[in-house]
């Protein structure tokens, strides 16, 4: 005849082996959880980068234009500054001069 307090540790015995399997698994799914993680986080990281560095150009870009702004704003009174204003700008020539056009294209550069 078995005895209550055998049969209680042939039962601890025989669950430690599903414990460990469970462990096992779980500790497997959260390294595996980890992995996924840390790929999807490089990812991410790289497209910040990416964005980051896209906002550096455009920032370096606008610094260019504001310096062009100011140095329009300083000089406005200069000759040399409204003739390059009136000719970038306005698309304006001199008397003198004469102008070319591409007949391919319109005058707005539209096609």
């Amino acid at each position: 005849m078995v005895e209550p307090h055998d049969d209680l540790i042939r039962r601890s015995y025989m669950r430690l082996p599903r414990s460990k399997l469970i462990t096992k698994l779980i500790v497997f799914a959260l390294v595996v959880y980890a992995g996924i993680s840390l790929i999807s986080l490089r990812g991410r990281i790289e497209a910040i980068r990416q964005e980051e560095h896209e906002l550096r150009r455009a920032v370096a870009e606008m610094e260019v234009v504001n310096a062009q702004l100011e140095f329009n704003i300083d000089n406005h009174n200069e000759p040399e500054v409204i003739e390059e204003i009136a000719r970038t700008d306005l698309g304006l020539v001199r008397g003198d001069e004469i102008l070319f056009v591409d007949g391919g294209s319109g005058l707005n550069g539209s096609d």
